[in-house]
C-alpha cells in the first residue's frame, strides 16, 4: 500500500461528506429543538444520539482507510453471509418499531441490519463480478447475482420494510455497467409502465396500446435486418397482456392498504390531506413556504409547530427546504449530486472490475435513496420511508454510509492507475 494514501484521498468527496453529515445534524437539533438546552454529546435526545454516531464512524475511518483492498474480496462472502443472518435473526429477537420488526435494541441504541445488508450485498455483486470467468449475459452467471440481491429484499419485505427492499433494486445499475443486456431492463422498465397505466386505465386498452407499440418495433427492424425472429416479439407480447391483466390484482392482493391510498394519492386518483395524504400535503406546505432564503434556522413554523411526522427521519428534507429555503435545498441537491457522479468518473479509472463495481454500487444506493427521499417530499413518488443518508436522523443509517464511502475512499486511494 501507498505510505502516502492519505495525500492519495478524494479530498473533494470528503469534504462534501463532512458537510453533509454537519448539515444533517444542524437540521436534526433544529426539529428536535426545546426550550430545555441539552448538551451536544446528551443521549436522551436524537442530535445526541446522531452526534456519537458521527464520532464513532470517524473513529472507524482510518481503520477501513489503511485496510488492504484484498481484505473486502476475501471476507466479502463471509460479511454477506452475517448480513443474512442478522436479518433472519429479527424475526426471533427483533423489535418491532412503526409497524416493521426491523431493528435490534442493545443498550439503549437501536441497530437496523438492513442498513448494513446495504454494504455487504454490494461487496458481494462486485466480487461476484470480478470472478466471473464468462460473460455476465451467461444464465448462470445472471441468476447467481440475481439471487443475492433477491434474499436480502425477500427477507426486508417480510418484515415488512417495503422502502429498505426497494433500494437494492438500484444495484442492477451496475449490472448494466458490467454488461447486462440492455433489453433486460427497458423490460424491467416496461414491466413498470405497465403497473403505473393499468392503475389510471382500463387493462384492455393498456394491452392494445403495448401491442401496437410492439408490432411498430417489430416492423421496425424487420425492414433493418433480412431475417427477424418472431418468437421473442410474441414472448413480449404474451407477457404485457398477462402483465397488463394481472397489475391490478397485484396491486390488491399483494401491496398493503397503506401503500396502496399512497399510489393513489401519487397518481391523482384519491385527495386526501387529512389521512394518508396528510404527510405530503404537509411536507409540501413546508417547503413552499421556506421561499427563496428560507425563514432562518429555527425559525421554520411548521418545523417548530410538529406539523410534518417523522421529520428529523424520512421528512428531514422538508425542514431545509422551510428553513433554508430553495438556496439551501439547492446546495444539498447539488452537493449529492456532484458527490455520486465523482464517485462515478474515479470509478471509471480503476483497472480492475471488484472496485470499479463497487464504487458503482454505493454510487447507485446513494443515487437511490437521494432520488426516493427528496421526491416523496415534493409529493413525485410515494412515501415509502427511507432516510436522507448522511443528513436524516439514524445511527443504523450514518453508520452504514459513512462505511460505505470509507470503503469508496480506500479503493480510489489504493487504485493501480
Amino acid at each position: 500500500m501507498n505510505n502516502n494514501l492519505i495525500f492519495r484521498l478524494d479530498g473533494v468527496s470528503l469534504i462534501i461528506y463532512l458537510a453533509l453529515v454537519c448539515f444533517g445534524l444542524i437540521n436534526i437539533y433544529s426539529t428536535s429543538y426545546s426550550e430545555e438546552v441539552l448538551p451536544l454529546w446528551n443521549l436522551g435526545s436524537p442530535i445526541g444520539k446522531q452526534f456519537w454516531f458521527f464520532v464513532i464512524s470517524l473513529c472507524l475511518m482510518p481503520i477501513v482507510l489503511f485496510i488492504k483492498p484484498n481484505f473486502f474480496d476475501h471476507l466479502s462472502y463471509l460479511f454477506y453471509g452475517i448480513s443474512i443472518l442478522s436479518l433472519v435473526g429479527l424475526f426471533v429477537l427483533g423489535q418491532t418499531i412503526s409497524g416493521a420488526t426491523s431493528w435490534y435494541i442493545l443498550g439503549g441504541f437501536s441497530l437496523q441490519p438492513s442498513e448494513f445488508a446495504k454494504i455487504t450485498t454490494i461487496l458481494v455483486v462486485a466480487l461476484t463480478l470480478s470472478n466471473i470467468q464468462s460473460d455476465i449475459k451467461s444464465r448462470q452467471t445472471l441468476l447467481k447475482l440475481i439471487l443475492f440481491i433477491s434474499i436480502p429484499i425477500l427477507l426486508i419485505i417480510l418484515q415488512p420494510d417495503a422502502g429498505s427492499a426497494l433500494v437494492f433494486l438500484g444495484l442492477f445499475f451496475v449490472l448494466i455497467r458490467e454488461g447486462l443486456d440492455l433489453r433486460i431492463f427497458y423490460l424491467g422498465l416496461g414491466m413498470i409502465s405497465i403497473f403505473i397505466f393499468t392503475l389510471l386505465f382500463d387493462p384492455l386498452w393498456v394491452s392494445i396500446s403495448c401491442l401496437i407499440l410492439i408490432l411498430i418495433g417489430y416492423l421496425i427492424i424487420k425492414n433493418n435486418q433480412q431475417r427477424t425472429p418472431r418468437n421473442p416479439f410474441i414472448v413480449l407480447i404474451g407477457l404485457c397482456v398477462l402483465f397488463s391483466y394481472s397489475a391490478n390484482f397485484i396491486f390488491h392482493s399483494v401491496f398493503e392498504q397503506r401503500h396502496r391510498d399512497r399510489f393513489n394519492i401519487i397518481l391523482g386518483l384519491e385527495t386526501d390531506t387529512k389521512g394518508i395524504g396528510y404527510n405530503i400535503n404537509q411536507s409540501k406546505i413546508a417547503i413552499g413556504s421556506g421561499g427563496f432564503s428560507g425563514k432562518g434556522f429555527l425559525n421554520g413554523t411548521q418545523t417548530k409547530g410538529g406539523f410534518v411526522p417523522e421529520q428529523h427521519t424520512d421528512y428531514i428534507f422538508t425542514t431545509i427546504g422551510e428553513e433554508w429555503g430553495f438556496l439551501g435545498s439547492s446546495v444539498v441537491i447539488i452537493l449529492f449530486t456532484t458527490l455520486i457522479c465523482r464517485i462515478l468518473l474515479r470509478a471509471e479509472r480503476h483497472n480492475t472490475t471488484f472496485p470499479r463495481a463497487y464504487s458503482y454500487g454505493f454510487a447507485s444506493m446513494l443515487f437511490v435513496h437521494f432520488f426516493v427521499n427528496v421526491g416523496m417530499t415534493l409529493g413525485l413518488v410515494p412515501t415509502v420511508g427511507i432516510p436522507l443518508p448522511f443528513i436524516s436522523y439514524g445511527g443504523s443509517s450514518l453508520l452504514a454510509f459513512s462505511l460505505m464511502f470509507f470503503i469508496y475512499l480506500n479503493f480510489d486511494a489504493n487504485r493501480l492507475s
